[in-house]
């Protein structure tokens, strides 16, 4: 009796698809760290409750979020339940082939493609000028998350590997960092066009 007292005293732990935990996930930029969600959910689909309220979206999960920017356009423009299967084979197939924990994998990659600097173009006399300006934390979570699904859509378009490992790839690829990543080379790009600009 007191067994299962204890037990149904334990809380339970909320699984992404009942396989990956989210305890011990979190950014470890600290810039970034309010703006990645990582709380528990079951499913990521929240609805779109968030649509309305001014800056709502960084209490989004990231895994969600990464799910909405899979969706843009080409063949899986809509279609959330298609988008939601590609991200949980992904998943599975980046378990699989690092065997960490892929909500950990696509917070690092997030934080390592999420660019710092940009450029902006500033007319002056009729000239224009391009000047490089810092990127607050938000819209750095926002085009790290275009980046990465830019790059895997692309992937799958060029060849024959299906969407769900081009996603793989390109997640594992940018939470180490590495160059053949397309949302790490562009985000050293505008780093340097930048870095040229100052």
């Amino acid at each position: 009796m007191t067994q299962e007292k204890a037990k149904s005293e334990e809380p339970e732990l909320v699984m992404l698809w009942h396989k990956w935990s989210f305890s011990g996930v979190e950014a470890k930029d600290p810039a970034l760290k309010r703006y990645i969600a990582v709380h528990p959910v079951l499913i990521p689909h929240s609805g779109g409750r968030h649509e309305h309220q001014r800056f709502a979206k960084s209490r989004v999960s990231v895994v969600e979020r990464f799910a909405n920017n899979l969706m843009r356009h080409g063949s899986v423009g809509g279609k959330k339940a298609k988008v939601m299967n590609i991200v949980r084979v992904a998943f599975e197939i980046i378990s699989l082939k690092t065997g960490q924990n892929p909500i950990e994998v696509l917070v690092s990659a997030v934080e390592k493609s999420a660019p710092a600097e940009d450029t902006t173009r500033i007319m002056y006399g009729g000239t224009v000028y391009h000047r490089a300006v810092d990127i607050s934390p938000q819209r750095r979570v926002d085009l790290a998350l275009r980046l990465l699904t830019d790059g895997a859509r692309n992937a799958s378009l060029a060849g024959p590997k299906p969407i769900e490992e081009c996603v793989a790839d390109e997640l594992i690829a940018a939470s180490q960092g590495d160059s053949r990543s397309f949302a790490v080379s562009k985000k050293d790009e505008m780093e340097r066009v930048a870095l040229a600009s100052r």
